[in-house]
């Protein structure tokens, strides 16, 4: 997976623009509300989801298992932007704990054991009343049931990527002991979930 993701960023460089998702704005503002200040983003990519978060006052760490997209970051955001160099399937990186943890575009390419330890691994790391936002992609979406079938709702298309594509029961079954409160709709260049969790206090 490493050599896709690098050979993608290589190709195409900044290849989502470096505008944030609708779904990042979206979590940017719950974010707010909730007076989040600190981020953690695994699979940030080159950045351009974090630094919204950092405009309005948080400070952001971010994931990322390939080292063109950091190198991209660093370019496009400073230095002081941390990101982790390894795979979301090797957290815990640090220690802290984290008012807010955003996971955009990366759940559902992943198989269900890894999925299930990046969900257990992302409430570990929230500090006491803090939350996690993923979005997932939707059985709505036009490649649903398209490339090869791996396993139940799992396809391998795109030259070697492999998505799972979520329903609202799946998401209760892999986030409902999470601290599963909100899911909602999302539309942007694929129908996403926005799946929000909340850690309490008395768990830390």
């Amino acid at each position: 997976m490493i050599d896709f993701w690098e050979k993608a960023f290589k190709d195409k460089q900044e290849m989502w623009g470096l505008e944030p998702a609708k779904s990042t704005v979206l979590t940017n503002d719950f974010f707010i509300e909730h007076n989040v200040k600190s981020v953690l983003i695994p699979g940030i990519g080159y950045g351009r989801n974090a630094q919204i978060f950092r405009d309005n006052g948080m400070t952001v760490s971010g994931i990322e298992i390939s080292q063109t997209a950091i190198d991209l970051g660093l370019k496009h955001y400073g230095n002081d932007l941390k990101i982790y160099h390894g795979s979301v399937t090797e957290m815990p990186f640090d220690n802290n704990l984290y008012d807010g943890i955003y996971c955009y575009g990366l759940i559902y390419l992943l198989g269900k054991a890894e999925r299930e330890k990046l969900i257990q691994d992302c409430y570990n790391q929230l500090s006491g009343n803090g939350f996690m936002v993923f979005t997932a992609i939707t059985k709505e979406a036009q490649t649903y049931r398209q490339g090869t079938l791996i396993s139940k709702d799992r396809f391998e298309m795109f030259g070697g990527v492999k998505i799972f594509f979520y329903d609202r029961e799946t998401i209760e079954e892999e986030f409902g002991k999470s601290g599963l409160f909100e899911i909602t709709d999302v539309t942007e260049n694929y129908p996403f979930y926005l799946i929000k969790c909340k850690k309490t206090k008395s768990e830390n």
